[in-house]
């Protein structure tokens, strides 16, 4: 099928079903929810069987639904309808949720219905982690069933009726944050948790915080600190804790309401808070895994000879400071007594390389973008020379840029089935990228395989990269299943005889190289072309980054996405080649 997918930005959940049904030979074109008159013109242009909408904020214009089969991919339980679907799912703790597809008409979410999935809705989840795990498998799961059954002949879709028994949503209003709102001095900790992960990532609870109106998010438990309700407590790596009626939350990340409060976008609450938050005393915390009940981004265990070292930064973004601890913990995990250690990351992300928001807030982007991509590099050294046991990346998250070859320096790469890749860095102005990926890509997939993936500007899903070499093996559909999976691989590995020809043969390689110097004669080709992009006359990467940090609202869809776009323009080369 022909299939038009429309879409408020190229999210998550919409790379992952363009890449599910693209393998299963459909012909996709996608365009930004631009305005009406961009949607019509895409229409004209691709003729499409089918207009798929997976991220929507706004209405498809009534006159293409009308005249095209149009369905919309709703994150809620059969018969909910209204734009706030999962915050209220999370917010009232239901323990069951699901998506359904349903057809464009009218009114909102009320169109016939061609297919549901639903899950299991574990309490005190972030909104952002439901949307990026359950939500997207739902959806995965319901857009392919509800695709077979337009191809089919004669299914007709089931008209939303409130009275059959399997219809178990309502109507429900926008969260408006007079609903979110959190009252210190009455809010137990569960319930400060809730709202704030209820509206995680988007749009935050507004609140006064250090003086600051700002909304909050990336919020934890904290079992051992307390104080007056309100209180600022203590900071730590980033974080400022904060106390309720009955025990205090971490919050990772605060956004400025009012521009002389700071950068409109998400940043580290210390880093927001200024003067209130390094007054704050420090409250240091062991790399040790201490099992939850704190804020621990960075954490490590061991179990049958296998080292775990997990580390979870908010939206996978990694700035000096992330690179600098992670490096360090790694190398007190190099300490240990093991044979194989595992890079778990973290739940929802493996790592998307730089801090594009630390950088855009730096006094120099500039300087700070250096700085960063030079601390990465030291990390992905490390684990690329470290030849004394097995590294294993285990991505039970999606990853990107330069998070990518952060994993593709472990001697083993397995990921969640679900995982979405995006290896390339064009998409940042037309960013080079480092984190020696001009060593790691060839040496996993060839040269001529490696430029077509550097140049290939869409994601990857989690089978692509294995069929490419690029990965080594899919290790189940959840972070859970993935975890086990490759602990279990990991134990079997620590106990085996053959490791020590494994870990012979790996130290003969590297010395074929040169040892660290040869990998930093690729390092150092990589920061050449960076430099330039940092500090020469082409200025795209500080503007793509400042759109998307700043989430600058497209005025086109790039031609690499919007296919049917690619093919007029082409069409009227031709014509002009003619005449």
């Amino acid at each position: 099928m022909r299939i038009l997918m429309l879409t408020h930005a190229f999210n998550s959940l919409t790379q992952r079903l363009f890449g599910e049904l693209g393998r299963r030979g459909h012909e996709l074109s996608v365009e930004l929810d631009i305005n009406d008159d961009v949607t019509r013109e895409a229409v004209a242009l691709f003729d499409p069987d089918l207009v798929l909408a997976p991220f929507l904020k706004r209405a498809i214009p009534a006159d293409v639904w009308s005249q095209r089969l149009s369905l919309i991919v709703h994150p809620g339980i059969k018969g909910d309808r209204g734009p706030s679907s999962l915050d209220w799912a999370l917010m009232d703790g239901e323990t069951r949720w699901g998506v359904t597809v349903l057809q464009a008409e009218a009114e909102m979410d009320a169109g016939a219905i061609w297919a549901t999935s639903e899950f299991p809705l574990e309490p005190g989840r972030r909104k952002a982690s439901v949307y990026r795990n359950e939500v997207t498998e739902a959806a995965v799961e319901s857009v392919l069933l509800a695709v077979e059954r337009v191809q089919a002949d004669g299914f007709a879709p089931e008209p939303l009726d409130y009275g059959r028994p399997d219809v178990a949503g309502t109507w429900r209003p926008a969260m408006k944050q007079a609903d979110r709102a959190i009252d210190w001095h009455r809010d137990d900790t569960a319930t400060v948790l809730r709202k704030v992960r209820a509206a995680d990532s988007q749009p935050g609870v507004l609140d006064t915080i250090g003086g600051v109106r700002a909304y909050l998010y990336d919020a934890h438990p904290e079992a051992g600190l307390s104080g007056a309700p309100g209180e600022l407590l203590a900071r730590r790596q980033g974080a400022v804790c904060r106390a309720t009626m009955d025990g205090a939350v971490w919050l990772g990340h605060l956004r400025p309401k009012d521009p002389e409060d700071g950068y409109p976008f998400k940043l580290p609450a210390t880093q927001v808070l200024h003067e209130t938050a390094a007054g704050l005393p420090e409250s240091p915390m062991p790399l040790w895994d201490a099992g939850g009940g704190t804020f621990q981004d960075i954490a490590y265990r061991e179990s049958d000879g296998v080292g775990y070292l997990s580390f979870d930064f908010y939206n996978g973004a990694m700035g000096v400071a992330e690179c600098e601890r992670l490096l360090a913990a790694y190398r007190t995990a190099l300490e240990r007594d093991t044979r194989v250690l595992v890079l778990l990351g973290g739940r929802d992300f493996w790592s998307n390389g730089i801090h594009l928001n630390r950088i855009e807030a730096a006094n120099s982007p500039a300087d700070e973008s250096w700085a960063n991509i030079r601390a990465m590099d030291e990390l992905v050294r490390a684990i690329l020379t470290t030849d004394d046991r097995l590294t294993v990346a285990a991505l039970r998250g999606n990853a990107g840029a330069g998070g990518v070859f952060l994993a593709l320096a472990a001697d083993h790469v397995a990921a969640r089935s679900g995982v979405v890749l995006n290896p390339h860095y064009k998409n940042m102005g037309n960013l080079y990228g480092s984190e020696y990926w001009t060593f790691s890509l060839p040496r996993r997939v060839g040269e001529e395989a490696g430029r077509a993936v550097m140049e290939h500007r869409l994601p990857l899903l989690a089978a692509e990269a294995l069929e490419l070499g690029l990965i080594d093996e899919l290790a189940g559909d959840t972070p859970e299943a993935t975890e086990a999976l490759v602990a279990r691989r990991a134990a079997e590995w620590a106990g085996s005889g053959a490791l020590d020809g494994a870990l012979a043969a790996k130290r003969a390689a590297l010395g074929e190289i040169g040892g660290g110097e040869g990998l930093d004669a690729y390092r150092d080709g990589e920061l050449e072309r960076m430099r330039l992009n940092f500090y020469g006359f082409d200025p795209s990467y500080h503007v793509a980054r400042y759109n998307f940090v700043h989430k600058v609202p497209s005025s086109r869809t790039p031609l690499y996405l919007a296919r049917h776009r690619s093919l007029r323009n082409a069409g009227m080369a031709r014509e002009a080649r003619r005449a």
